[in-house]
């Protein structure tokens, strides 16, 4: 079918079941995003777009909204069999259109970096997914399974490490009985905290937050068991050093980008990234 011919791109919302396609195209990049969409919609039910042609999916983004100031954009996919049409950047704009004058991240790959400067994004840091069978002591006492009496002092640490609260996003994370987290907890003050996610493949880190790398040594202990994948900001030496350590290895890498500055926030107790898709 000529381009004159085929029906016109459509750009409108995605329904969550729908998301699924989204999911195993991110897949077929090596992204293995994982199940998550539950939390994901939790967070913004509105910022996530499909185009359509011919009510066929082709292309898709997602820009969730973190409160008035703040917004991510992961999900940036185009069909493999059209793109370099012009479907990718009329998705992209529309699903821009919904962050309004909010602040906007992402994680890209490399290689579209300098498009996403022309989208005006700036690099903040960059990242590495380091993967493998973690070598780690068991974990004490101090690590325990996360309650929901923790829930005030897990948002409160979180909301330090991340440009935003997010309590909504972080509620469903938290309660998705497929994850699995882990506090811990030094004269009685939380000095972090991580959760595990099944994924294609292996398991995924994150959040995992913490004081120090003896912090996140522990918290990962009690979270490994098999093979994993987590993501380091690569500006914190202290976690890159600890998952080197621990036998684990690079990958592919990433860049945090942002539209503009973002509230003061923790990176160095950022040991493990939430979620490429959602920051």
């Amino acid at each position: 079918m000529t381009d004159a011919a085929r029906p016109a791109l459509v750009i409108g919302p995605a329904r969550r079941e729908e998301w699924a396609t989204v999911v195993e195209w991110a897949q077929a990049e090596g992204w293995t995003p994982g199940e998550d969409a539950v939390s994901f919609f939790a967070q913004d039910p509105d910022g996530f777009f499909l185009g359509r042609i011919g009510g066929e999916p082709v292309s898709a983004v997602s820009v969730v909204n973190y409160g008035a100031e703040y917004a991510f954009l992961g999900f940036y996919l185009v069909r493999p069999d059209l793109r370099g049409q012009g479907l990718g950047i009329a998705t992209w704009r529309a699903g821009l259109a919904h962050a309004g004058s909010r602040v906007v991240g992402l994680d890209g790959v490399p290689d579209q970096q300098d498009n996403y400067r022309r989208s005006g994004f700036e690099l903040a840091y960059r990242s590495a997914r380091f993967s493998g069978v973690p070598r780690l002591p068991a974990p004490d006492a101090t690590v325990r399974a996360f309650t929901p009496e923790d829930a005030a002092l897990v948002h409160a640490y979180d909301s330090d490490c991340v440009p935003a609260d997010r309590p909504r996003f972080l509620g469903s994370w938290l309660g998705d009985p497929r994850h699995k987290t882990v506090v811990r907890i030094v004269d009685g003050r939380l000095t972090g905290f991580g959760t595990i996610r099944p994924a294609r493949g292996s398991m995924r880190i994150g959040p995992l937050f913490a004081d120090s790398d003896d912090d996140a040594r522990h918290l990962l202990a009690a979270l490994a068991d098999g093979p994993l994948a987590v993501d380091v900001p690569l500006c914190n030496e202290p976690a890159v050093q600890l998952v080197e350590k621990c036998g684990l290895t690079s990958s592919f890498e990433t860049a945090r980008m942002y539209t503009g500055p973002v509230r003061q926030h923790r990176v160095d107790r950022v040991f493990g990234t939430t979620t490429l898709e959602l920051g």
